[in-house]
């Protein structure tokens, strides 16, 4: 049997309030507005990286538009869940049934991240030419970079990457036509 104790709750109670407000918003409130005219340090913008016509901010490309979910069942050949989106990431998942399928993009920093770390370690990867500004692929990826913005495509199956390597390079050229 559990014995609660008042104080231990009260405690507890003031501990979550304490870590919560610490922790910046807690709750469904939206942030204050900033005017529209409102110089860059209000909206907490940098005008030193502010984005360029020649390089969009990665947030003006819909990672799930990329990719559609037509598209990841194309690459799949199994029909996927809804799509998933996180901030600059869409991810299509195979039913909890089966069978193990998973789309995965990504756009910006990150996906440039992606093939820069596979290229450390020592990932076996082979140029797309003709696709976008430059385009890599290797088992199970492919990345993408047109007007100065990057994005990877994960794709994991239980298959031999092998079978996945022309869809995964025809989804690389939907990709660039949609950047």
């Amino acid at each position: 049997m559990i014995v609660r104790s008042r104080p231990v709750l009260v405690t507890l109670t003031a501990l979550v309030l304490a870590l919560s407000a610490g922790c910046g918003r807690f709750g469904g409130d939206d942030p204050p507005a900033v005017p529209q005219d409102a110089p860059p340090a209000a909206t907490g913008a940098d005008p030193a990286t502010e984005p360029t016509e020649a390089a969009p901010a990665a947030a003006s490309l819909d990672a799930c538009a990329l990719v559609t979910k037509a598209d990841a069942e194309k690459l799949t050949g199994t029909p996927l869940e809804d799509a998933v989106p996180v901030r600059e990431t869409c991810s299509y998942t195979g039913p909890v049934t089966g069978p193990t399928a998973q789309v995965e993009i990504y756009v910006g920093d990150g996906a440039k991240k992606m093939l820069d770390i596979d290229r450390e370690l020592g990932h076996e990867f082979w140029p797309l030419p003709g696709v976008g500004d430059e385009a890599y692929a290797e088992d199970g990826a492919v990345f993408v970079q047109k007007g100065g913005q990057w994005v990877a495509v994960r794709l994991v199956l239980l298959n031999d990457p092998k079978e996945s390597r022309k869809p995964l390079e025809a989804v690389a050229g939907t990709v660039a036509s949609r950047m």
